[in-house]
């Protein structure tokens, strides 16, 4: 393994297995107790990365696609579940270790990894994990400091299709009545008395006169014109809405000899 692999320039670095299969993106680096060199990997596996799984840094080298590794896909995928959020277990690195292949450290006598066995060379033992997306260790200073992260919710917003409105016209029938003035003509007879300065004596007999009445009547007729206009047109109102969402941080945590614990 590279001395010069640095556990920020691996965070969210693409993991490639020897044939060229991405594995996924690496999620945490968990540094060697003794070096303070990356020792393990997780890398974020299944959809939307919801899985992480330990992968052995031993051999590994980076390149501009990523971080290449000497383990295979499936034995990743088969890699036992161990949650990657602290430090790993004794019981924990001889599982991966066994699982990989790779030569067991043997335990010292305070119950920690220590170097290989003797014959199989100066590997480092499993040490704490680097956070996700910081290094565990400020190797520039050699603090023993540890970066917290917190998840925050970055809300904005996106237009999206509510549906549609259509403007149409239809014909419907309906009933009007209207008032219209009429005139039509009467007869009425009108008698004056004859006077002898009238001088002619008319002769019995039958005669007629012919009036002919005339009289107005409604006539309907019908036309069609404009009346209104109308249009759609889009407007934009403004509103709150108020989104929740759960989000994770870490916490500091310090154990002293005697166990006590102080958060913070």
């Amino acid at each position: 393994m590279a001395k010069t692999m640095q556990p920020q320039e691996l965070i969210d670095s693409a993991v490639v297995d020897p044939a060229g299969n991405k594995l996924g993106k690496v999620g945490n680096v968990y540094l060697a107790d003794a070096t303070r060199q990356p020792e393990w990997i997780t890398v974020k596996t299944g959809l939307f990365g919801t899985k992480e799984s330990f992968v052995p840094l031993s051999g590994a080298h980076t390149d501009r696609d990523g971080v290449h590794v000497q383990v295979d896909k499936e034995a990743v995928s088969d890699a036992p579940r161990i949650d990657a959020d602290g430090h790993l277990s004794p019981e924990e690195s001889a599982e991966l270790y066994r699982h990989y292949g790779l030569p067991v450290p043997r335990m010292s006598p305070d119950g920690r990894m220590d170097d290989r066995t003797p014959g199989t060379g100066g590997r480092a033992k499993p040490g704490m994990a680097a956070g996700r997306g910081k290094p565990g260790m400020d190797a520039k200073r050699g603090d023993r400091a540890m970066t917290r992260s917190e998840e925050r919710l970055n809300v904005g917003t996106e237009q999206v299709e509510t549906g549609h409105v259509r403007l149409r016209k239809y014909v419907v029938t309906e009933e009007q009545q209207v008032t219209v003035p009429v005139r039509h003509e009467e007869v009425r007879i009108e008698r004056e008395p004859i006077t002898k300065a009238d001088g002619k004596v008319a002769d019995i007999g039958e005669a007629e006169e012919d009036v002919i009445l005339h009289a107005e009547k409604p006539v309907v007729r019908k036309e069609t014109v404009p009346v209104e206009r109308a249009r759609l047109r889009k407007e934009t109102v403004e509103d709150e809405q108020t989104v929740s969402g759960k989000v994770r941080k870490e916490q500091f945590e310090v154990t002293d000899d005697d166990g006590r614990h102080r958060r913070s």
